[in-house]
């Protein structure tokens, strides 16, 4: 079996440079997607940027210092600010000859390598090798005096059997190294020499077909991302100033131009629609299958459906930095950052084969020395020392303990990234599972961050028309999200509108007007106050804690709006059902206590902290995580100000529409969309992987303690041993499956 493993990428560049005489150094910058190259004389820049392509392809977004082991072999690493530097030691003379190129950084290939339909040709040898050892079995009842036969049916089985694992074992012992597969091919190499060709075959049977199984499962995770590539359009309608329209490739398109998408095409890029009425089909990014309404103002993303309206929309990312490819990105990361236990069992694996091979060959000399046992010939009295030894190095390799963990952790990834929550790694699944503090952020994480306008006042009051027409009219030429949602609010209401003449701007405060004979303003309070109306406007009556308000004055009466940051419908659900589960919820905030205070009793948030800095708000967090021994807090915040804060919890999760770079960069879970409730998904996914990974382990380890024992203090049959070695692995890859194929919502 092939078990996953992640390329050094220091090895991959050292490989690269060797193989380019011409190249004296690398330097990578995946925060900027930046690759330079220095070249000594003239190289043919064609084939270099294929070659580097491959190899940056498999090169880790973690950099790990290992500056000693590289030059002993005549490299150097640095680091240059956020990129890392690998190249010759050629003496500083020399480096300043070196003439640096700027080139692509390598896009993520869609299609799927040949690597990724491995199981398919594991399942063909497998198929191969049961065919043979049928053929054996009935060769040998059918024609006993044809022993050629039957050794030649077995032969066939045993070279389609053990193909896979002849080429990964010669692989590592070039490197003087063995493993799993190794250990495989000594047992069936060892039965043939006791004459026990059909248990050889069942063997290497067995192997194979768990290994397709396993290969077929991390296949299945690999599906998300390809099927994700493939939505996202190679070429884009351009709608001009002039309305003309031009194709264009994906990769052209630039900030602020206009986009056309027709009924039934995808869209390029992210961006927010102009004209036009539809609906996005979503559920690739969100796993959410009812169709989202799209108008005017409302945001697009890349590689979603649009179903039955033209819409034109500005693109506001560039392809390259789309949620899309964000996703793809970081799914890809996650699947080589791996959970403490799984890198615990990749080192426990490699030791694990020394100590079976060693423990066999001890026990070969006990049962042979010790026990007086026959060497290597089986006696209807007793088995050999050596059938014995080859039994027990059979139970007792570890393939089903070292599956246990990543097939469970790739299996939950996978499903996450199809339901709208990505991980980055296992190690962020493992530590969910164990949070009982959940710290949330207010604005734009339990809200929507969007105001909408909640009521309209008119002193003297009776005039609300009047104040709606005329905040209308001028909030209309404004993007101010207040002026957003009082235009929205007017539209939905069909507000008659109005020309105003004269409009102007008043910096920092509002905008102003001609209407009907005089002046028409609308602004803050400050404005109101530093006006002729000052001595009056003290005597207002103030907003409630939990609103903002916008004054309008018109010809000859007074009013204004009141808004409020909406609740998402979600939250109040998602922080009974956290409670349900025993876990407590505090909200940590920057805004007012008496607005925070008023959502919180609305959705019945267990505990509040306002009117917090960001600094507050990391204290908060490492508060809340020492005041309770075995303490585990999780955050879930979007903005820049909940950054340091995500960093300092012990899982970090961040809204995926509305998050920021920065809260981003830090987040290990990243609910998509802002969908809340996805964080239950999330909490609930992690809870069942550690399940099933605790359940892997003890089925793992059971069966070779049992077996162990069994082969150590009597004589269990090879083909025993065999079934029982590797049904465990079988078991323990469909286990991991239920979590890609189950409901974990």
């Amino acid at each position: 079996m092939t078990t996953p493993t992640t390329s050094n990428w220091t090895e991959d560049l050292v490989r690269f440079l060797c193989e380019q005489p011409g190249v004296g150094a690398v330097r990578l910058d995946p925060a900027t997607r930046q690759v330079s190259v220095a070249t000594i004389g003239q190289v043919d820049l064609a084939d270099l940027e294929t070659h580097l392509a491959a190899t940056i392809a498999a090169v880790e977004t973690r950099f790990a210092d290992q500056p000693a082991r590289l030059a002993a072999l005549g490299f150097s690493l640095r680091r240059d600010g956020g990129a890392v530097v690998i190249g010759r030691n050629m003496g500083q003379t020399a480096e300043k000859l070196w003439l640096w190129r700027e080139m692509e950084w390598p896009e993520i290939k869609a299609e799927p390598t040949a690597e990724d339909q491995e199981w398919r040709t594991l399942a063909v040898l497998a198929a191969v090798c049961a065919a043979a050892g049928i053929a054996g079995l009935l060769a040998a009842y059918f024609a006993p005096g044809l022993p050629w036969l039957v050794k030649g049916c077995f032969l066939v089985g045993l070279v389609a059997g053990g193909w896979d694992a002849a080429i990964d074992s010669w692989a590592n012992l070039r490197k003087r190294e063995i493993d799993i597969h190794f250990l495989m091919l000594a047992v069936a190499i060892g039965a043939l020499f006791i004459d026990a060709w059909g248990e050889a075959v069942l063997l290497l049977f067995l192997f194979s077909a768990s290994g397709a199984m396993e290969e077929f499962a991390l296949d299945r995770t690999q599906r998300e991302v390809s099927a994700l590539l493939k939505t996202t359009p190679k070429r884009a309608t351009v709608v001009g100033p002039d309305g003309a329209e031009h194709e264009v490739a994906v990769e052209e398109l630039q900030l602020k131009q206009h986009v056309r998408v027709r009924p039934g095409g995808a869209f390029p890029a992210d961006g927010t629609v102009v004209t036009g009425k539809s609906a996005s089909d979503e559920s690739n990014l969100t796993g959410e299958a009812v169709p989202v309404e799209k108008g005017p103002g409302d945001p697009v993303f890349s590689g979603t459906l649009n179903l039955w309206g033209a819409l034109d929309f500005e693109v506001a990312r560039l392809p390259a930095e789309s949620t899309l490819q964000k996703i793809i990105r970081l799914i890809q990361t996650a699947q080589k950052l791996k959970a403490p236990s799984e890198r615990f069992t990749d080192k426990f694996g490699t030791g694990y084969t020394y100590l079976v091979i060693g423990g066999s060959l001890a026990m070969f000399l006990l049962w042979w020395l010790g026990f007086h046992l026959p060497a290597f010939t089986n006696t209807p009295e007793a088995r050999s020392a050596f059938y014995r030894a080859m039994t027990l190095m059979v139970v007792a390799s570890p393939c089903a303990l070292v599956l246990s963990i990543p097939s469970a952790i790739l299996a939950a990834i996978a499903w996450g990234a199809r339901h709208g929550v990505l991980f980055r790694g296992g190690a962020a699944i493992e530590k969910l599972a164990d949070v009982n503090v959940v710290a949330l952020d207010k604005t734009g994480t339990l809200t929507t961050g969007e105001l909408a306008v909640v009521g309209y006042e008119s002193f003297p009051a009776g005039r609300e028309t009047e104040v709606m027409e005329l905040a209308y009219a001028l909030e209309a030429r404004s993007e101010h999200p207040l002026a957003r949602a009082i235009v929205r609010d007017a539209k939905a209401r069909g507000i008659r509108a109005i020309e105003l003449a004269d409009f102007q701007n008043i910096v920092g405060q509002g905008v102003r007007g001609n209407y009907d004979g005089g002046h028409a303003l609308l602004g803050r309070r400050e404005l109101l106050e530093a006006g002729p109306l000052a001595g009056w406007a003290t005597k207002l009556p103030p907003a409630s804690a939990d609103l903002s308000e916008v004054w309008v004055v018109g010809k000859d009466f007074l009013g204004r709006v009141l808004l409020r940051d909406q609740i998402r419908s979600e939250s109040k659900t998602v922080l009974a059902e956290l409670a349900r589960r025993g876990i407590r919820t505090v909200m940590l905030t920057g805004d007012r206590r008496q607005a925070a205070e008023a959502v919180a009793r609305e959705l019945g948030v267990s505990e509040v902290r306002a009117h917090l800095t960001p600094e507050q708000k990391v204290a908060a967090i490492q508060e809340l995580r020492s005041s309770a021994p075995g303490r585990k807090v999780a955050m879930v915040g979007d903005g820049v100000n909940d950054a340091p804060s995500l960093a300092a919890a012990d899982v970090s999760v961040a809204m995926g529409a509305r998050g920021s770079d920065a809260a981003l960069e830090q987040a290990e879970v990243i609910l998509m969309h802002d969908r809340i409730e996805n964080f239950l998904a999330a909490h609930r996914l992690s809870r069942r992987a550690k399940a099933i990974i605790r359940q892997n382990l003890t089925i793992s380890l059971g069966v070779v303690i049992i077996m162990v024992v069994a082969t150590a203090f009597g004589a269990v049959p090879l083909a025993i041993g065999v079934a029982a070695h590797e049904g465990s692995t079988l078991v323990v890859c469909l286990n991991s499956l239920r979590l890609l194929f189950g409901k974990n919502g």
